[in-house]
């Protein structure tokens, strides 16, 4: 089977998308500086803790691969607004270094980690891949840049890419014990279950968005479904029928939103207690509604969402809490 490099391969979705290639029957290894990541998501024989930045190691570790995932980012729209020059540096300029080092070590297949933020405040519900970008963020800033590095390494350089548009991704892989695990958290789901857990209220930003209950809309994905639509993205790339292939990019989702307190009635099912919360100001750049057109990744890869249903997400992500706190 092909050799896999995955890059921020110790994080959250890079280590559950590590585990599905594994189960696939590829050889991974895994490149993390673990400033994000975790030691305890990858296997030690397989991990390298290295800064993107390294170029030299970079390459030396890319001889012999056939593809890379590239994950490795910091992901906080809140913290990018507040240290812009961090993010432009680590996502950008370590993106730059990989793609360095793959020209060098002639590696030629790439599946981009990028984002819904590249999208910013679409005019469109739901969202296809030819929307404009409007990012309204540094961190959203970022990966738009990235995508268009990637246009033009395409063209010049023969880097066939697929960019995978994320929404929210959530859950948990209860096979292989991978969870969220971010600090600070900022993800939705596991502040609830924070909350319901601590007792100190989560904080709701707005309840008068033009929605069913005032809160904001957003498309759930089951991080194992994201996982699998790295696989069959990879599978495309590696396959022998790409000798015409050019860039792509492809939206992640499922084509349905939940708004904010809809999540929030899902975790006091599941858990079978009361979220503690209270209502703020809307935070700015806030869309009120971002769901997922999907539909190319379908027809294009034959990928769709199994595991996203909101019950099963929460479900895992509340058996996965429980898990580490014990």
């Amino acid at each position: 089977m092909p050799k896999i490099l995955v890059t921020g391969g110790a994080g959250y979705i890079g280590s559950i998308t590590t585990y599905h290639l594994l189960q696939r029957g590829y050889e991974v290894v895994v490149v993390d500086d673990l400033s994000r990541g975790h030691r305890h998501n990858v296997a030690p024989e397989r991990l390298h803790v290295l800064r993107l930045q390294d170029t030299a190691k970079l390459t030396a570790l890319l001889q012999g691969v056939d593809a890379v995932v590239h994950f490795a980012a910091v992901i906080a729209v809140g913290e990018s607004t507040r240290e812009p020059e961090f993010y432009f540096s680590n996502n950008i300029g370590g993106s730059l270094s990989l793609f360095e080092a793959m020209a060098k070590a002639q590696v030629r297949r790439l599946v981009f980690s990028s984002t819904a933020a590249v999208y910013g405040n679409p005019r469109e519900s739901p969202i296809r891949e030819d929307a404009p970008f409007g990012p309204v963020s540094p961190y959203g800033e970022s990966k738009a840049t990235v995508e268009r590095i990637l246009r033009e390494l395409d063209r010049h350089r023969g880097l066939r890419s697929i960019a995978l548009r994320y929404f929210n991704a959530c859950g948990a892989e209860p096979a292989a014990n991978l969870g969220e695990e971010h600090e600070p958290e900022t993800h939705l789901i596991p502040l609830l279950l924070r909350a319901v857990s601590t007792g100190e209220p989560i904080q709701i930003f707005g309840e008068d968005y033009p929605t069913s209950d005032g809160t904001c809309v957003r498309d759930y994905i089951h991080v194992s479904d994201l996982a699998a639509a790295h696989v069959a993205a990879l599978d495309y790339l590696l396959s022998d029928d790409t000798s015409g292939l050019h860039s792509a990019q492809f939206n992640v989702g499922t084509g349905a939103g939940h708004t904010v307190k809809a999540v929030l009635r899902m975790v006091e099912e599941i858990t079978g207690r009361a979220v503690p919360f209270t209502i703020a100001p809307r935070r700015e750049g806030d869309a009120a509604e971002l769901v997922a057109d999907s539909s190319k990744l379908k027809h294009a890869l034959g990928w769709k969402p199994i595991r996203s249903d909101l019950r099963e997400i929460v479900r895992d992500s509340w058996e996965f809490f429980e898990r580490r706190r014990n």
